[in-house]
């Protein structure tokens, strides 16, 4: 609080964050979890900085690897990835089942996505809650002209919300009030996508999935 008026954090949201899906082994098996914050900060070599909840199953799976990879999310990739790789864990389900996908350096790469990266691990730093590994980049290229997915994009126009494990995650409370209370929004009980479209909710088919992580209808409630 400052001045007497409650602090806003809706504003990290504008600081620039891509959406991408980090990937390593558990053992054998492929493995990994959705993530907004990787961040360069050296270009020779190539290192960039990722944080990683201690929570998370990809954390311990990277430790054990030593290496780990990023898929670059792109505006057209499809969103139900974000909810395959972002709301269940990789301890219980094997999240590269149903998902095309290439291997680079050893490592599972997403095929639905813009780019990728592979790095190794060569430091990393312990906070309360997350494990910043550090990484050397050992291979990377482009997929096609796609544009990246950011951050204020999955929430603005997906309307996705973030896990409460994920380092940028923002409380319900601290979400601005809707300016618009007349219209309908019904949320996602696992994901929390919002759905305030043209057709009323109810109308909707019985058939009718959550867009980001494939659930019934059945599993939304009005807010």
């Amino acid at each position: 609080m400052k001045g007497g008026q409650i602090m806003n954090t809706n504003v990290l949201r504008n600081l620039s964050y891509g959406v991408y899906v980090i990937s390593t082994l558990d053992g054998t098996r492929p493995t990994g979890c959705i993530a907004n914050s990787v961040m360069q900060i050296t270009s020779s070599p190539v290192t960039v900085a990722l944080s990683m909840n201690h929570d998370n199953f990809t954390n311990s799976c990277i430790r054990n690897t030593g290496k780990f990879a990023v898929s670059i999310l792109s505006i057209e990739s499809n969103p139900t990835l974000i909810g395959t790789f972002g709301f269940q864990s990789g301890k219980n389900v094997d999240k590269f089942a149903k998902i095309p996908y290439e291997t680079k350096e050893g490592l599972p790469i997403i095929s639905d996505s813009c780019g990728y990266m592979v790095f190794k691990v060569i430091g990393e730093t312990e906070t309360s809650s997350h494990t910043i590994f550090l990484g050397e980049l050992v291979d990377g290229d482009i997929y096609g002209e796609t544009e990246a997915m950011t951050y204020s994009y999955y929430h603005k126009v997906i309307k996705g919300t973030s896990p409460k494990n994920a380092p940028t995650y923002i409380p319900e409370e601290d979400k601005p009030e809707q300016s618009n209370a007349k219209k309908e929004i019904w949320k996602c009980t696992v994901c929390g996508y919002e759905y305030d479209g043209d057709i009323p909710f109810e109308d909707l088919p019985e058939s009718y999935e959550c867009p980001i992580c494939g659930q019934p209808k059945s599993v939304f409630e009005k807010i």
